[in-house]
């Protein structure tokens, strides 16, 4: 049995044994399986779960922060009465190679408000993508090969 389903075994226990199957309960049960597992690791046999878990929340967590910065932006631009948009179409070259890569690196910059991911290149090496926002496109590259397919490479590899 791998390490993520004896996690869940053991948020299920939790939960049945708190006698509340709750998002909150399994979630708790969830964390306090991940710390007993994490404790006892050496005597399982050698798994990526728990540097991939790590990855996740990584991501999750730099998603998180580029959607309340989108959000904000957003927000700004419309209760202002100037426009500072500058849209513009930037290829982004790509160091993802496999579909999942791509398309969820493609999902997180499109669920990035104000960003809209367009195509890919038919070689699979470019991605095409519309910013409100392009002030430097180089800038705009930069920023998400070192964010997010940084992020999805190191989680998917």
């Amino acid at each position: 049995m791998t390490v993520l389903l004896w996690n869940i075994m053991l948020a299920l226990s939790w939960a049945a044994l708190t006698g509340e199957v709750t998002a909150l309960s399994l979630a708790v049960g969830f964390v306090f399986g991940f710390l007993i597992l994490f404790s006892v690791r050496r005597l399982l046999r050698p798994s990526r779960y728990f540097e991939k878990l790590w990855q996740s929340v990584r991501l999750g967590s730099l998603f998180a922060w580029e959607l309340l910065l989108a959000n904000l932006r957003i927000a700004y631009e419309v209760v202002t009465p100037s426009h500072n948009m500058k849209p513009g179409v930037v290829a982004i070259p790509l160091d993802v190679e496999t579909d999942a890569e791509i398309t969820l690196l493609a999902n997180l910059i499109t669920l990035t408000p104000g960003t809209l991911s367009l195509d890919v290149s038919d070689d699979r090496r470019v991605l095409y993508i519309h910013a409100m926002y392009v002030d430097d496109a180089e800038e705009l590259r930069r920023s998400i090969k070192d964010g997010f397919e940084k992020s999805v490479m190191e989680l998917l590899r």
